[in-house]
């Protein structure tokens, strides 16, 4: 599995479960045009990017250069980089039919070629003993009852008041807060954070 440094953002969740298996960072999604309705999501992306970098991969029809247009005009070039999957007609497994301009998306492309794009696009790879590595074991859903943001009386309103605090949607689930909280801060900089709550 490659490890890479930035965020990635792809469109939908099919596009999210397809390039987890090949990629060990954090994937956040568009929900598709639901980016230009929510301004909580692209704040969430903004600040991926700002924090660690992000690589923008929707997919290679109209659609998919529409979001990526709307991400690119909102968060500085600096912070983005951009992946390209080829053009390839056919339809994924689960449509019954192709989509409109009959190509396949992200999740219809092999490891090989996701993995490809997303070194061609200059994602930088992280050796396991680099310093650039996890500082320290992930958290878990265990160190969120621990803190009490899931599981116990009164872990809705603690977390809504961290979603608050790090300016993250309000219905972001525990899973989600999970995986931004370990994609965007070190475990020395969460525990600061809840600290201070």
């Amino acid at each position: 599995m490659l490890r890479i440094r930035e965020a990635i953002v792809v469109e939908g969740r099919y596009d999210k479960n397809t390039l987890s298996q090949v990629v060990d960072t954090l994937i956040l999604e568009t929900g598709g045009f639901q980016i230009f309705k929510d301004p909580e999501k692209m704040a969430l992306l903004q600040r991926a990017a700002r924090r660690r970098g992000l690589v923008v991969l929707t997919d290679s029809d109209g659609a998919g250069f529409v979001i990526r247009n709307r991400i690119k005009g909102e968060i500085p070039a600096q912070f983005l980089k951009h992946a390209y999957i080829p053009d390839v007609y056919g339809k994924e497994r689960r449509k019954r039919r192709s989509g409109k301009e009959g190509k396949l998306g992200v999740e219809g492309m092999p490891p090989a070629v996701l993995e490809g794009v997303l070194r061609r696009a200059g994602a930088v790879c992280l050796e396991e003993d680099s310093p650039e590595g996890r500082s320290g074991p992930p958290l878990t859903k265990a160190d969120l009852f621990a803190a009490g943001l899931s599981g116990g009386p009164g872990s809705a309103e603690k977390r809504q008041a961290l979603l608050r605090r790090l300016e993250l949607p309000e219905h972001m689930s525990a899973n989600a807060l999970l995986a931004v909280l370990n994609g965007c801060y070190s475990r020395e900089e969460v525990e600061e954070i809840l600290e201070d709550l």
